[in-house]
């Protein structure tokens, strides 16, 4: 299997079934061409449980963002915080009738009921990721990095099947798009924003694991604090948490390509 964008660049003119074929041809010979592995069907099911799973917490944030909209119109406020919706719900229930008519109630608590039900569906797909969780040697290993649970640490075992394949941590951080774009030409290099290639629901896992591990580099103290506070110094805090997860999928890539567990080693 390879990428259809890496293929594209072969295809010299019009896009017809014999034209495709040629530029298949000829990219599959080249010698630097990348190839997809092909994924068992068991870690296809693990893949799914994940995108269930996303999708499920996105239709929960929307109906805690339709909760909380609709009852402050009425002037119902609760401070942040997904756990507050339920203080709000039973706002709703105490509110006397005069200052909340009994439809916009009637409508607040089937919003609610969903929502629970929702809640009830997430919970049952994280019990069956924490039952893989327990059976995969990979996943276990990649949870002792920090910043690295259980969501991420089955997403990236299902996901690589092979870790050899990249030739370092490096190579695997770019597949990820954890790497700087590069424009650059004449000897001068340009580098701008990350490239965001690749798996975009891993790098959003690593993002958010580096960014708990940096909230407790800066209150705590941890095997990579200084080299945190160090460069917190120097760029703003989003850089420096793409950063800690370019960091974190080097380690992973150790981690998986090797067979090792974590090994912290405190920097000054």
């Amino acid at each position: 299997l390879m990428p259809p964008s890496y293929v594209k660049a072969y295809l010299r003119r019009q896009k017809n079934d014999a034209a495709d074929a040629e530029a298949i041809c000829e990219a599959v010979t080249r010698p630097t061409m990348r190839f997809v592995p092909v994924k068992s069907a068991e870690r296809q099911a693990i893949l799914t449980l994940h995108r269930t799973r996303e999708l499920l917490v996105r239709q929960k944030t929307t109906l805690i963002r339709a909760i909380r909209s609709h009852c402050a119109e009425f002037g119902l406020v609760v401070p942040q915080g997904a756990r507050r919706i339920f203080d709000l719900l039973q706002l709703v229930r105490e509110t006397h009738a005069s200052m909340l008519p009994e439809a916009a109630v009637l409508t607040m608590q089937m919003l609610g009921a969903q929502l629970d039900a929702l809640a009830v569906q997430i919970r049952t797909l994280e019990r069956r990721l924490l039952a893989w969780h327990r059976e995969n040697e990979t996943s276990q290993r990649l949870a002792t990095i920090p910043g690295v649970g259980i969501i991420t640490s089955t997403a990236l075992a299902a996901s690589i099947s092979d870790p050899n394949l990249f030739r370092s941590g490096r190579e695997f951080a770019a597949f990820l798009g954890l790497v700087p774009r590069q424009n650059s030409s004449g000897g001068k290099e340009r580098l701008g924003r990350i490239s965001k290639k690749g798996d975009g629901y891993l790098r959003k896992l690593l993002v958010v694991g580096a960014t708990s591990v940096i909230r407790r580099a800066r209150t705590g103290v941890t095997p990579s604090a200084g080299w945190v506070q160090a460069l917190l110094e120097r760029r703003p805090s989003r850089v420096v948490t793409v950063a800690m997860a370019n960091k974190t999928a080097r380690i992973a890539w150790a981690v998986m390509a090797r067979g090792e567990i974590y090994r912290s080693i405190a920097r000054g």
